[in-house]
């Protein structure tokens, strides 16, 4: 029987699913699979020891997430197209003592909202969150046809250089740095930071910021109702929780660790299973 060894490395990662979500196709694929969590507060270890460590250690390839997707880049020896183009990585694969990071939060998101809300309105979107997980989701938006995206994070320069890729990526007109006045006339609100998590409860939007023209989407899954969705949802706006992305985007991390193919179907149907309530848009 193959075996695999994986791990994921972040912080604040206790809750995971992605342990469940992995060892279950695998199980159902007939592979070995231990997946095990490196949590960088736990551990109390910078990201590139955890990196060296893992790979020492024999890990397969390590699953990354907040707040180590763009501070793991100087320490590996190769990155995929779309990492490099995202500057972030979530999926590190060891593979003939090399360290390939790739991205699978970008297409994870694309699938998600097309499965959650195949006919949102696309003209105007804001993106809160400039960090790895903003950049993946505001390259996702791009290609899925956002007419013009704005850009907020607290740190401005952040807000103002991930503007600036998606410019220099998709043309110009497309993408801004701007604040949450931007809101007002957006079809749609993409929340892409740690806010609502069980470690960072809370909500990073005024809800009477929110109007029931605008369709929101967030990219926490635990929990699965985050406070913004709830206010959101209040506020007459649709929804779309975090649990598909988590679904698609360690979906394709599986195939990029395993070579194998993996059902995505099956996964969400297990990640229902896991959470009580089904993968989809309210």
């Amino acid at each position: 029987m193959t075996s695999y060894l994986i791990g994921l490395v972040g912080t604040g990662i206790g809750p995971s699913a992605s342990p469940a979500l992995h060892e279950h196709e695998a199980d159902e694929l007939g592979l070995r699979y231990v997946y095990r969590l490196l949590d960088l507060d736990v551990l109390r270890r910078p990201v590139a020891d955890v990196l060296a460590a893992a790979r020492l250690a024999g890990f397969d390839g390590l699953n990354v997430t907040h707040p180590a997707k763009q501070a793991v880049l100087p320490h590996l020896d190769e990155l995929s197209p779309e990492a490099a183009a995202l500057g972030a990585v979530n999926t590190v694969v060891f593979r003939n003592g090399r360290a390939i990071g790739h991205n699978t939060d970008a297409t994870g998101f694309a699938r998600s909202l097309t499965r959650g809300l195949p006919d949102a309105r696309m003209g105007e979107i804001v993106l809160l969150g400039a960090g790895g997980a903003g950049a993946a989701v505001g390259h996702a938006l791009l290609s899925l046809g956002t007419g013009r995206l704005t850009v907020h994070d607290v740190d401005a320069a952040r807000s103002a250089r991930l503007a600036e890729a998606l410019v220099q990526r998709f043309g110009r007109g497309r993408a801004r740095a701007g604040d949450l006045t931007a809101l007002e006339h957006a079809d749609g609100l993409v929340h892409a930071t740690p806010t609502g998590m069980a470690a960072h409860p809370g909500s990073p939007v005024p809800a009477e910021l929110l109007h029931p023209r605008l369709w929101v989407a967030d990219i926490v899954y635990r929990p699965l109702e985050t406070a913004l969705l709830a206010a959101a949802r209040a506020r007459g706006c649709r929804v779309l929780h975090g649990g598909g992305m988590v679904v698609l985007q360690a979906a394709e991390s599986f195939r990029l660790f395993t070579g194998a193919e993996p059902d995505p179907a099956r996964m969400l149907r297990h990640f229902d299973a896991l959470e009580g309530e089904a993968v989809r848009a309210a």
